[in-house]
């Protein structure tokens, strides 16, 4: 049987999907304004709104109707179907696509990456790989139950201003964090996020995001990897590419690079910059 992976928005496919994925979107909210991310939103239209606005946007979960809507039009097409879907402790979206799977017990199997952004996109493309491979649906779920734990996902944030703004850290610190050039390094761990240091400067950022990584069993290049970055252009990403040549050389020749959208950007603001990949066994 034909294997659908369907995902939300917040795994930031931005370009054109494969023809065995369906990606629903999330709804972002400015002021009195609704938008679906990635559809009626690009991910450049987004930061020039998130840049201009003064009040955060919000983002909305996707509703069991929708994912319902997905799974069936699946299954009437002989397909079975594994969602892969933004890290439950971050979002609804998870139990919205466990109540719709309800109705279709043994054909449609959800997965919760733990993981948001170029995160969860990897372990997408790690179920385009198994599905390629000949693997039923069950089986593939059953695998990236496993294999998730091996992802890691780790950014350097450019400013602590975004933070401020969502109120996850006191205006008083993001101004001395400011003044001190202060880049906080965060990673997605069991679903979360935490912060796992600070430096002062772009250059001792990307040092302490490299110290990081090397910290895990390796980047596994036999599975998918992929960097990110929030704002309206890559310079600060490619800055820190050339500063971490050392853990790609040798390995790769074409990095691949993606935009971070609204469900992660609100927050990191941007000029931030990120690293997914399955760590080694």
């Amino acid at each position: 049987m034909k294997v659908r992976i369907i995902t939300d928005s917040g795994s930031d496919f931005t370009s054109s999907c494969p023809p065995c994925v369906t990606v629903l979107p999330l709804t972002i909210t400015f002021g009195m304004e609704s938008f679906q991310d990635g559809v009626t939103l690009s991910h450049q239209e987004f930061y020039e709104k998130l840049i201009e606005d003064d009040a955060l946007p919000t983002t909305s979960q996707i509703a069991p109707i929708q994912f319902e809507d997905a799974f069936r039009q699946a299954v009437e097409a002989g397909e079975s179907v594994v969602a892969v879907i933004l890290s439950a402790k971050l979002s609804g979206t998870w139990q919205s696509a466990c109540i719709a799977a309800e109705e279709f017990p043994d054909q449609v199997f959800v997965v919760d990456s733990e993981t948001v952004t170029i995160g969860e996109r990897i372990l997408v493309e790690r179920a385009i790989e198994l599905a390629d491979q000949g693997m039923d649906a069950r089986s593939i779920a059953a695998q990236l139950e496993q294999e998730k734990k091996d992802i890691r996902l780790v950014a350097l944030l450019d400013t602590l201003e975004y933070l401020k703004r969502g109120g996850r850290i006191s205006s008083s610190a993001a101004v001395v964090g400011g003044l001190l050039s202060i880049k906080p390094v965060v990673a997605v761990q069991d679903g979360e996020v935490a912060l796992l240091g600070k430096a002062r400067g772009s250059k001792n950022g990307n040092n302490l995001l490299v110290q990081l990584i090397e910290k895990t069993n390796g980047v596994d290049f036999t599975r998918p990897y992929r960097l990110g970055y929030t704002g309206l252009n890559d310079s600060l990403l490619q800055k820190y590419i050339a500063d971490s040549k050392a853990l790609w050389a040798g390995h790769t020749e074409d990095l691949p690079i993606g935009t971070v959208g609204g469900a992660i950007g609100t927050h990191a603001g941007p000029g931030a910059v990120a690293v997914a990949f399955f760590q080694k066994p």
